[in-house]
Formats: structure tokens, C-alpha cells, sequence
């Protein structure tokens, strides 16, 4: 394992972008997205899924040149069309046209279709929030998890984003999959032999696993049984259906399956805080209060709200080095001769 600072990371990981074909502003908001998911914590979305986008890249599944098409069906709402773009910038380019309709009318809609992996919903959440926006955010996945009753995957993790101010530098964001435990978890989980924890997943025969080869092989498990299940669903809908993506369980498996471009969609709603009351800032300070002031549990020192977390793990770690797997420092090498 090496140490490396995040802004000798940031250009290395930009240098092999550059060198599969993208534009240097393309490139860097690949680096920027994926040193920013290792800051705050989720390296299953960081830099060991850097082989996995260079790899579709090289076999044309991803487009490094896209020519996106801009449909604006009104003042508020448009349609995307990222033709195999990275996903992470068809969704850059997605929130700052939402957050442009939102900050005019007082809502931006954007649905995204013909894109991939974009990395940490949470991370487009925090470009709305900065501009004292609320936003919600949805896309869909490759299957990983059954839907209620069948004994096949369909839906994928399929995350649900909520981001809002706080009238405080501390943003309230919400990034969760409906799955119990995200599946990128699990791939590092695989690469380093690690177990994962009871209770999140089934091998192919349907028994419990804490293997994570045999979980990813398997199925995962959503949250809250049935209405988890419900849930991954909705996304599904919201994210593939009605934007023109892959649904239904047709969204490719980015490290499997190359038999095609993912088709993921993307949806982004995005809205001025203060839209039906003036003083939400104060009312959002407010009600935060509330709930911090409630009696807390036994060794409880503070009640968090959603993205307090990974604010802290951010501020922690934005001073440290990364810590870079030998196998993965290998990968860059690699992709860089």
C-alpha cells in the first residue's frame, strides 16, 4: 500500500483519462468525482473502479467524445441524450442544467438517458445544496437484488438522493441504495478477501453468505423487506422508464457484461428552498434543532443528520494522504504505459 496526496492522485488519475480520449475538462471531472468519493470515505466508488471505466472506454462501450443532445421541453424541464458518455459527466453537466432551470423558474427537472456509473449521488446533491437549493436525485443499476417474491435479481441498488440546506456549512444529504449494504462495498470486500456482514446477502442457491464473491454471484438484499423492494421499483421507473433509459433489469453490469453500453438513466429534480415559504432557512434551522434536542440513547453524544458523516470523514481526511492499494496502484501504471 502507498500514500499518495489527493493532488498528485488527481492528476495521475486526470493523465489516464487524458490518454483514453477524453478532453482535459471531461477528465477532470472524472479525477475530481472519484478523489472526492475516497476524501469522504466510499472508496467502492473511487479509484478501484478506475481499470472498469478505462476498460469499457477502450472497448467502445463507453464514448469518450460525446455529442450530447439538449431537448428543452420547457423553461423548467429537459431532456438529455449522453450518448455513452462516463456518467459522471453526463450528470455534472445534468445537475448544473437542473440547478440553472431551478435558480430561473424556482424547479429544474432533467432526465438523462444513454449514460453509465456516475460514482456517489451525493456528491451532484452538494452543487445544488451549495446554491441554497433542494434537490432529489435517482438512477438505476445493474440487477443485484430481487424484486419481492422472485427468486431472480432484476432491480439494481438503485440509490435515492435528498439533499437540502441547513442554514449551517454542513449540507443535509441524504445518498442511500435500497440495498442493505451498496455493492461496491462488496466488490472491495471481494478484491481484498474481506467478509461482509450477515444479514446482506444470498449466495445463487439462496442461502445467507458473508463471502462476498458468493454475494455478488447472488443476490443482495434491499432494506425493509417488501417496501425496499417497492422502492428499488420506483427508481427503477423514475430513473429508466420514464427518462428513456435501461430498465427492468437491462442495465449492464459495467464489470461483466460487454456486450454493450449501459444505458443508465438519470433523474434529476432540483428546487428553490424558499418556493412556497420565505423563511425556509430559518424553518430548516428550526426543525433540524428539534430533532437534535431530543434525549438520546446510552453512549449516543449526538443525534446526526443525514450527511453530517461524511462531512466530518471529508474535513478528516482532506489533509491526509489516500491510502492506494498496491493492486490498484499497479492498475494505474498500467493504463498510464
Amino acid at each position: 500500500m502507498v500514500l499518495m496526496k489527493k493532488e498528485k492522485l488527481n492528476k495521475l488519475l486526470t493523465k489516464v483519462f487524458l490518454k483514453h480520449k477524453l478532453s482535459k475538462t471531461h477528465a477532470k471531472i472524472c479525477s475530481d468525482a472519484l478523489v472526492n468519493a475516497e476524501l469522504v470515505g466510499a472508496t467502492g466508488h473511487g479509484v478501484s473502479r478506475l481499470k472498469m471505466y478505462c476498460e469499457r472506454i477502450s472497448k467502445k462501450l463507453i464514448n469518450p467524445k460525446p455529442k450530447f443532445k439538449f431537448k428543452k421541453i420547457s423553461q423548467s424541464i429537459m431532456q438529455i441524450d449522453a450518448d455513452d458518455s462516463i456518467g459522471f459527466v453526463a450528470a455534472d453537466i445534468g445537475i448544473k442544467k437542473a440547478i440553472e432551470s431551478a435558480k430561473k423558474t424556482g424547479l429544474g427537472l432533467v432526465g438523462i438517458k444513454r449514460s453509465g456509473h456516475y460514482g456517489l449521488s451525493g456528491y451532484y446533491a452538494e452543487q445544488a445544496v451549495k446554491k441554497n437549493l433542494l434537490t432529489l436525485i435517482f438512477t438505476n443499476a445493474p440487477p443485484a437484488i430481487a424484486p419481492h417474491g422472485a427468486l431472480k435479481t432484476l432491480f439494481g441498488t438503485n440509490p435515492i438522493c435528498f439533499g437540502t440546506p441547513t442554514s449551517s456549512k454542513v449540507p443535509f444529504i441524504l445518498d442511500t441504495s435500497i440495498s442493505m449494504i451498496n455493492r461496491g462495498k462488496i466488490r472491495v470486500a471481494a478484491r481484498t478477501g474481506s467478509k461482509i456482514p450477515e444479514g446482506v446477502a444470498l449466495d445463487k442457491y439462496g442461502r445467507p453468505t458473508t463471502d462476498a464473491t458468493k454475494a455478488l454471484k447472488g443476490v443482495q438484499l434491499p432494506i425493509a423487506g417488501f417496501r425496499g423492494s417497492g422502492l428499488a421499483w420506483m427508481v427503477d421507473i423514475l430513473s429508466g422508464v420514464f427518462t428513456g433509459g435501461n430498465h427492468g433489469g437491462k442495465v449492464k453490469d459495467p464489470f461483466d457484461d460487454f456486450s454493450g453500453p449501459q444505458n443508465i438513466g438519470h433523474l434529476f429534480i432540483v428546487m428553490k428552498s424558499n418556493l412556497f415559504v420565505k423563511n425556509f432557512n430559518s424553518r430548516i434551522k428550526e426543525n433540524i434543532r428539534r430533532v437534535k434536542k431530543l434525549p438520546k440513547l446510552k453512549n449516543v453524544k449526538e443525534i446526526m443528520y443525514p450527511g453530517q458523516n461524511k462531512f466530518n470523514r471529508y474535513k478528516k481526511n482532506f489533509n491526509k494522504e489516500i491510502k492506494i492499494t498496491d493492486d490498484i496502484k499497479k492498475d494505474i501504471e498500467k493504463l498510464l504505459n
